[in-house]
């Protein structure tokens, strides 16, 4: 029997988590360092995965599958292709970094002294560092589980078990840095975490009629159900099973729409600014660029492969929505006073971009999409943890208490530079290469959309150097003068994502060459093929 390294992949945080959580209170900077040398493991595990993958192989490698129940049709089966041995690899990445800005963030709160208490005997309030760290290895255990799984039941059981954790991680550990007092924080994080979690249940429960469904078509026309996603597609492609256009538009439209909450594309994106803007910037790292790309990876692999058909009936309205998204989301960042939520507006713009890519059903447009999953979580991490470096230090997440910063930190305000033009797409710097993909692949055959999307970028453009312009330059605000620049740790965490910024911006052959077979795969399951280009075609 070969190596389970996809189990493994998955198993390591998840153990994690538990010997985290088992570490005694008092000893908090173990916990921390326990957290970190399991997530370092999965990034081994991520990597040697990477490198097993053999683009030119079959479509789903690495393969495992057991019986589970078999009386109803449960299989333990897991498998990656290209897309998603790629969003491995970046979830288990920016996982040891999200640690490391976090360091602090679960540290115990020095509050006035309780009542009856010793005269100047600070209070602390507990937060438990433990679950801070071992919540986060939770999360990256069911992300890294919903990549790999290709039965759908399974899959959609860490898609929906992974809500739990984010759920604590939002409501249990916000940002300290609140222009309003301690009792209207908490208050205010409470209702971020719960209109976070009552979205995506909502989504999930019409998910979840849906994978039903699936079964019981399946059952009625093979004879036993099934949720297999390989046995599905190959009783589709013999023939074996069809199913009626009605059914499968219902079904498509019970997967996608949870998706298009997880993803999250307008009107379904109203959770996002609450859940990032309360959250510490470690973990709206943690939600934007690890656990929505979820959403977006499951539209490829479930909406596309097992509803072709519907799924090109539902095209034009994606897309506009998609349009719709970009647009909103950069005129929303525009106007915006939290820097948080700045970002998470500008993610909505950027999700919108992906897809609008994956539903283009072009070569171009969908290499662009799944290209741009691995560049935004870059991207949006290195400005995000920036951002919360930049937070942290001044005790305030607005901009208008900023200004000067570059004067003082120039270190800290250039990384924060770098991370906004990536944020942007600038030319040189990876999302760049996946934005004009995405843009090239919707033109060929859907122009006016794509001329419309194009406006996301030069509202980008704006927001992003306004942002740096009020918080770096200009004279120096009070407050500021005594900011200290980025210390080690923090240079450990920004540096890495910078330079893995500039060489993808530079250089994506090797993150394309991995992605474009799964591409091909999913343009060839829903019979799609690029249009001809004007010229060709008057030939």
């Amino acid at each position: 029997m070969s190596f389970p390294l996809l189990t493994v992949t998955a198993a390591l945080p998840a153990v994690g988590a538990v010997v985290t959580a088992a570490v005694p209170a008092a000893k908090r900077t173990a916990a921390k360092y326990t957290a970190l040398v399991f997530s370092l493991g999965t990034l081994g595990l991520a990597i040697a995965a990477l490198v097993r993958f053999d683009p030119g192989g079959d479509r789903y490698q690495l393969t495992e599958s057991h019986a589970w129940i078999k009386n109803f049709g449960l299989r333990y089966d897991l498998g990656v292709d290209g897309i998603a041995v790629a969003l491995i690899a970046l979830t288990a990445l920016l996982i040891p970094f999200v640690m490391l800005a976090g360091w602090h963030d679960a540290e115990p709160l020095e509050t006035a002294a309780p009542s009856g208490s010793a005269a100047g005997n600070p209070h602390l309030k507990w937060r438990p560092t433990q679950g801070f760290f071992a919540l986060i290895l939770l999360v990256e255990a069911m992300v890294v589980l919903s990549f790999e799984a290709t039965d759908v039941f399974l899959f959609y059981i860490f898609f929906e078990a992974m809500l739990i954790p984010m759920y604590f991680l939002i409501g249990g550990f916000g940002d300290r840095a609140h222009a309003a007092g301690e009792e209207e924080a908490a208050r205010q994080r409470s209702y971020a975490a719960v209109k976070f979690l009552l979205y995506n249940l909502a989504g999930g429960l019409i998910m979840l009629a849906a994978v039903i469904g699936l079964y019981a078509v399946t059952a009625k026309q093979l004879g036993t159900g099934t949720f297999s996603l390989q046995e599905i597609l190959a009783a589709r492609g013999s023939g074996k099973l069809h199913i009626e256009t009605s059914t499968e538009r219902w079904l498509f439209l019970g997967f996608f729409f949870a998706f298009a909450v997880k993803a999250p594309l307008w009107p379904l994106h109203t959770w996002l600014p609450n859940a990032m803007g309360e959250s510490t910037a470690p973990v709206a790292v943690l939600i934007t660029a690890v656990v929505d790309k979820v959403g977006t990876f499951a539209m490829l692999r479930y909406c596309l492969q097992l509803f072709p058909e519907a799924s090109k009936w539902a095209t034009p309205v994606i897309l506009v929505l998609a349009v719709i998204g970009i647009v909103y989301g950069a005129l929303l960042a525009v106007g915006q006073r939290d820097i948080k939520r700045l970002i998470a507006y500008a993610s909505i713009s950027h999700f919108g971009f992906i897809i609008l890519g994956i539903f283009a059903m072009t070569t171009q447009g969908q290499s662009g999409a799944a290209l741009y999953m691995v560049n935004h979580g870059i991207s949006t991490a290195a400005l995000m943890l920036v951002a919360g470096f930049l937070i942290t230090r001044r005790g305030s997440r607005l901009i208008a208490d900023f200004g000067g910063v570059q004067k003082v930190a120039p270190v800290l305000a250039g990384t924060f530079l770098i991370g906004g033009l990536a944020t942007l797409s600038l030319p040189g710097l990876a999302p760049f290469v996946s934005e004009f993909l995405v843009l090239v692949g919707t033109f060929s055959r859907y122009p006016v959309l794509g001329i419309i999307a194009t406006l996301g970028i030069v509202l980008a453009a704006l927001y992003v150097l306004v942002l740096y312009q009020r918080t770096m330059t200009g004279p120096v605000k009070a407050g500021i003068e005594g900011m200290s620049d980025l210390k080690v740790r923090e240079l450990v965490v920004v540096a890495p994502l910078i330079a893995l910024l500039l060489f993808l911006g530079v250089y994506p052959k090797p993150v394309t060459d991995i992605l474009n077979p799964s591409v091909k795969h999913t343009l060839s399951d829903v019979h799609k093929t690029d249009p001809k280009p004007a010229l060709e075609a008057k030939k």
